[in-house]
Formats: C-alpha cells, structure tokens, sequence
C-alpha cells in the first residue's frame, strides 16, 4: 500500500473560514525561484526535485496549453493524491469545555467563563500536525502567472465578490494586502505562482473543534 505523503500549510483566518464554508478549493503560493527568460525562448525554472533546469512552457505547461506536465511532480507542496494539513492560529489546553481553541472560528461562547480572555495563541507556523483539524487532498496542480487568474479561479479561492467588485478583482486587492504592491511577490510584479486545487478530507482532521 502506497503511503500518502503530508505537508503542512499556512492558511490566515478568512481563508481557513472559507474552507470550512466550503468556498476555498484552491491556493496560489509563490514559486520559488522564480521562472527566467530562457534562451530560446519562454521561461525555465530551476527545480530542486529534479536538480536542472525545467522549461515552463514546454514541460510544466505541457507545451500546448495543457496542464499534463511535470508540474505535480515538481512542486513542493506537492502533487495530486498527496495530503495537506491546516496550519492555523490555534491555543490548548483551555478548560474541560473546550481543550483547543482555533482564533479563526472560536468564540467566547465556546469556552468557559473567563478563559477567552486569557487566551495565549499559538502562531500558525508553530501547530503540530497533532492539533491540526482540516485535511485536504490536491486534485491538481499547475503554474502559471499570477494576473492569469479566472472570475472562476478566484471564486475557488474563497474570496467574496459581488456585482460591482468582481472576483478577480477582489481576489487581486486581497494579494495586495497581504504583499504589499512594490516588492517581487506583488499582484503588479504578477510573480510566477503554483496553482493547488484540492478537496476536503472529512473527517480526516487529527483534531476537533
């Protein structure tokens, strides 16, 4: 029996809640290096796993616009099949009520009387994999550049538009906030990005809440 690889991932508050709503699907993390221009043409990427030089275009985009190509394979947060658990802000030992606590869900009704207060959060950075209560499986994986992103995509990656603020849009003003807009990884540099879309394990998480 195949053993199923698991990495751990930060997610913030509003996107974990998203998760959990059912409206996040997918996430864009930085590709690191980023690609370069390459001499004949389009870009490569230096990738660790396969220690050389890879062709964006012709072997991780699959030269004709398909996503069949060495991508999966490539990434470090994984490929298709494999697992990802939750990383968020996160406390225990609280009380008999209530032992973890997660800051992107829990309320002051949630514990007993006096303990929200008190409360010492856990970054995301520092959750075991014991205190984790959201699996996801990947279901795919893709690069591409950050700008390319669909209505459609931005939708699954749980922001909340409406009729005068289209997703994309809205989608562009959250990386925004969280990179800042004149740095290497800001929606106006439109980085080179690993494109992860995945399902909800249920279940499967190794904590409740």
């Amino acid at each position: 029996m195949t053993k199923v690889t698991e990495r751990g991932m930060i997610f913030n508050a509003p996107m974990v809640r998203a998760i959990l709503d059912g409206r996040k699907t997918q996430t864009r993390r930085i590709m690191k290096p980023q690609p370069e221009v390459c001499p004949r043409g389009g870009h490569w990427w230096s990738s660790n796993v396969f220690k050389t030089m890879l062709h964006v275009e012709e072997e991780m985009q699959n030269g004709k616009g398909g996503w069949g190509g060495l991508a999966g394979d490539a990434c470090p947060f994984g490929t298709v099949g494999d697992r990802i658990w939750v990383r968020e802000t996160f406390a225990s030992g609280l009380s008999t009520k209530s032992t973890l606590a997660y800051r992107a869900t829990h309320k002051r009704e949630d514990l007993e009387d006096g303990f929200y207060d008190t409360i010492k959060w856990t970054p995301s950075i520092h959750m075991p994999r014991w205190a984790s209560r959201i699996t996801l499986e990947i279901t795919d994986v893709r690069v591409e550049r950050l700008n390319d992103i669909s209505d459609t995509d931005a939708n699954a990656e749980g922001v909340l538009a409406d009729a005068l603020s289209p997703a994309r849009y809205v989608f562009g003003s959250l990386w925004q906030s969280i990179y800042g807009a004149d740095n290497p990884q800001s929606w106006q540099a439109n980085p080179w990005v690993w494109v992860i879309e995945f399902k909800r394990i249920e279940g499967d998480g190794h904590a409740t809440d």
